[in-house]
């Protein structure tokens, strides 16, 4: 056993670039583990630079000099954001304050329904449990309208971070952008001189990275700008809201689709009840998630993430538990990097030994 875990060592694990690359990666790791909550603004920062940094290449690529495209870029970045936070934000919280007005009056009809429930199928369910059932979901609105009363107490400190955020976070962006090569040249510095397969998973990640954030980040105003329009049409309630999340729901493969499904539905049902207008809703939005996953997610990211199913909800739920929002959010990009690293560390092996096996043929 030893001597297997021995070979095993020395075939993975002798090649100085692997070792390289492995202590570079649990650095980085490491780094956003221990001191993600103190460099949010610098992580976020970098994120947002290296997503803008693809406009201003393309700009660059257009003759224009490089200062001319980061100003262009981020005069555009800056319009955005004030766009969403003066014009955006306050009608998705309106809705949100709308949704928590009319909360109290869709569990008593809810409660009514259920009530009913015993009379239809009392083998099925009955009154005990029909109640056990409400006091739970009571239990749960209520422990939610402490956590919302207790965010609005710390609305002050909270209110504080994000104007910290939002006078920071562009200020490091612009520089970021500005400086990229000056940055870059410093980190050089500091990395060891022999980097071949580094770069060689930098280069493949990058680009699969880009495009599928493009890609997603496309998918989701599309999606939105459907299902917007299309609940608005049918005059459903609170379809900005609504629409949103559907947009935002692709973030999470095959797990979004099905968790907004429950809010469509209710709304749809405490709006018309049980009828052909629900039914209606419900069938919009199975064609919006049909068009979206058989059209437009494979036209927008068409071979940019081999990744089976299972990996994906794998590194969802893992990432997701580690970091939070951010690790839902960048759940599939860090898989993609661990794919890559894995194969190209693998072939590389693969190469070593047959090196040596030719080697040791002549």
């Amino acid at each position: 056993m030893l001597q297997i875990f021995k070979d095993w060592t020395k075939r993975y694990f002798s090649d100085p670039q692997m070792i390289i690359l492995g202590l570079m990666l649990l650095l980085g790791f490491a780094i956003i583990f221990l001191l993600g909550e103190v460099l949010m603004p610098v992580f976020a920062s970098i994120v947002i630079a290296y997503l803008l940094e693809g406009m201003v290449g393309y700009l660059h690529r257009w003759k224009a000099p490089r200062i001319v495209a980061v100003v262009i870029v981020f005069l555009s970045f800056i319009t955005g954001m004030f766009v969403l936070v003066i014009w955006l934000f306050p009608l998705l919280s309106r809705q949100i304050s709308q949704l928590l007005q009319q909360l109290p009056t869709m569990l008593i009809d809810g409660q009514k329904q259920l009530m009913l429930l015993p009379e239809k199928y009392p083998d099925f369910i009955s009154g005990d449990q029909v109640q056990q059932i409400f006091d739970a979901i009571s239990s749960g609105m209520t422990s939610l309208a402490r956590r919302l009363l207790s965010l609005s107490l710390a609305s002050v400190m909270g209110i504080f971070t994000w104007v910290v955020y939002l006078i920071l976070v562009p200020f490091l962006v612009f520089f970021f952008l500005k400086d990229k090569d000056r940055i870059l040249e410093w980190t050089k510095l500091l990395l060891p001189d022999n980097l071949d397969l580094t770069t060689t998973v930098w280069f493949e990640v990058n680009k699969q990275i880009a495009n599928y954030i493009r890609g997603k980040g496309w998918e989701i105003l599309i999606l939105w700008g459907i299902s917007y329009a299309v609940f608005k049409l049918m005059g459903m309630q609170f379809s900005l809201l609504l629409s949103f999340f559907v947009g935002l729901s692709v973030i999470l493969p095959y797990i979004g689709v099905t968790v907004m499904f429950l809010p469509v539905a209710l709304i749809a049902y405490f709006q018309w009840g049980w009828g052909a207008d629900m039914l209606y809703a419900l069938i919009a939005y199975a064609a919006i998630q049909l068009f979206d996953g058989n059209i437009l997610a494979p036209l927008l990211l068409s071979g940019v993430v081999n990744l089976h199913p299972v990996a994906i909800i794998i590194a969802l739920l893992l990432f997701g538990g580690v970091w939070g929002v951010w690790g839902v959010f960048f759940a599939i990009p860090l898989a993609t990097l661990i794919n890559t690293v894995i194969k190209n560390w693998l072939l590389r092996s693969e190469a070593g030994e047959k090196t040596k096996v030719d080697a040791s043929s002549e």
